[in-house]
């Protein structure tokens, strides 16, 4: 194998790596649980500095409160999930079954053609302009 075959080879690792980090760290569940964490904690403050006129408009039930912690409860389960059960790595394609640099199929080698079948040479097929060969 050439240098350069290395190189190309060492560079798609890389970015195969990297793009696995990008999917682990965009994980929905890690930004859903992140800002039901934080209304959660912003919503369960304003519950416990709740004066008694606002209690008593929503019929003495202290609705901040128990929202915030349902909310603080979700954003939890998300993140304790997403720590028990983590993204997993994209597959890569094994080094045997990738394609060789500098070995493009010749025609007629394509997906679906038998080698040595160009277009319009298969069986039942026509001569040039789909006309029977003469």
């Amino acid at each position: 194998m050439s240098n350069n075959e290395y190189e190309y080879i060492h560079e798609v690792e890389e970015l195969e790596g990297k793009s696995a980090t990008a999917a682990r760290l965009f994980d929905v569940r890690r930004i859903i649980g992140g800002l039901f964490v934080l209304y959660g904690v912003i919503i369960t403050i304003a519950g416990f500095t709740v004066s008694d006129e606002n209690l008593e408009k929503a019929e003495d039930i202290n609705i901040n409160l128990w929202t915030g912690l349902a909310m603080l409860v979700l954003g939890l389960f998300f993140l304790i999930w997403l720590k028990l059960r983590p993204t997993a790595a994209p597959r890569t394609v094994p080094p045997e079954l990738r394609p060789r640099l500098g070995q493009e199929p010749g025609p007629g080698e394509g997906p679906g053609q038998e080698p040595g079948q160009g277009p319009g040479q298969g069986p039942g097929q026509g001569g040039p302009g789909g006309r029977p060969p003469s």
